[in-house]
């Protein structure tokens, strides 16, 4: 049930209700994740594709304190062009409402309002995940438990290899968070089509997920159902630059005494400058790729779309 305190758009709503398909997208991309006006591009086309495959966008946002599934071309605009809009997880949406602050939504915090909209399915760039050194931080992203207390289907191109890969994919096995790879069983790495690391199994085609979350929901299952959707080999970070660059930027932040929610953007700025803009292409082409899933995925759903 939607609480009086989200906003739903027209659209989505009356898409949710007769059981049309709707694909939930960040905002944090175009606020935090891109710099302008490659933020806003990036943000419109998407919103494009997805209804280029018979799907509704729902982007997700805080605009004046008020949470909104299924932003306007005028709301996302402002969002990506405003100073003043600040990152809000989970955690912070309290907090964004009461001081009516304007946000781009995380992964949690954009899961969490999809599924109170009703919106089953979500693409996103990358996972937050358990960050290196976590054994004496304790630094882990809320992305994962909240996904795994939501009932959802999130596609994305795995997690960032600047993170702790293996410590993640054992966090995600404790917290009963499905992940399988789409025409995959290696686990991609973001940047990387392979993080070279393994899942058990993988699908073939949105039909197959739909029959995977048709089989969870008969359970009673709450949980997200990860889609990892690795970028083309032909469109990935060379491997030998990206494993230069993630060595060098690591030495950096350590030198710099970076660490805490700090780390993550110094070393993502440290790649998009490092390899000269490459890293900025890989992100766009990962998020492309996810965004088509998750409609197609959407649209397999959907009873609507049922032949």
């Amino acid at each position: 049930m939607t609480s009086p305190a989200i906003v739903v758009s027209e659209e989505v709503r009356a898409a949710v209700e007769r059981s049309a398909p709707v694909l939930a997208l960040e905002s944090t991309i175009f606020t935090h994740g891109l710099p302008r006006p490659r933020n806003l591009e990036v943000a419109l086309d998407a919103e494009m594709q997805v209804r280029s495959l018979g799907v509704v966008p729902a982007t997700i946002g805080v605009v004046d304190g008020t949470p909104t599934v299924g932003l306007s071309v005028g709301e996302i605009e402002r969002l990506s062009t405003s100073d003043s809009v600040v990152k809000a997880s989970l955690r912070d949406l309290p907090l964004a409402m009461a001081k009516g602050l304007s946000a781009g939504t995380t992964v949690a915090a954009t899961a969490f309002l999809a599924h109170r909209a009703g919106v089953r399915v979500f693409s996103t760039g990358g996972l937050g995940g358990v960050h290196r050194g976590a054994a004496e931080t304790f630094d882990e992203s809320a992305d994962l438990p909240t996904l795994a207390a939501l009932p959802l289907v999130v596609v994305s191109a795995g997690v960032k290899s600047i993170l702790d890969i293996p410590l993640t994919l054992e966090r995600l096995e404790t917290l009963s968070l499905a992940v399988v790879g789409y025409r995959t069983t290696d686990y991609p790495g973001f940047y990387i089509s392979d993080s070279g690391y393994d899942l058990d199994f993988s699908v073939d085609s949105a039909d197959e997920v739909a029959r995977v979350v048709a089989a969870r929901d008969g359970l009673g299952i709450a949980s997200t159902l990860l889609v990892a959707n690795p970028v083309g080999t032909d469109r990935e970070l060379p491997r030998a630059l990206h494993d230069d660059v993630l060595h060098r930027a690591l030495e950096a932040a350590r030198t710099a005494g970076v660490s805490g929610h700090d780390i993550t953007p110094f070393l993502l700025d440290f790649f998009q400058r490092e390899t000269g803009g490459h890293s900025l292409d890989v992100n766009v082409e990962v998020y492309r790729g996810n965004v088509e899933l998750g409609a197609r995925i959407a649209a397999a759903l959907s009873p609507a779309c049922a032949p």
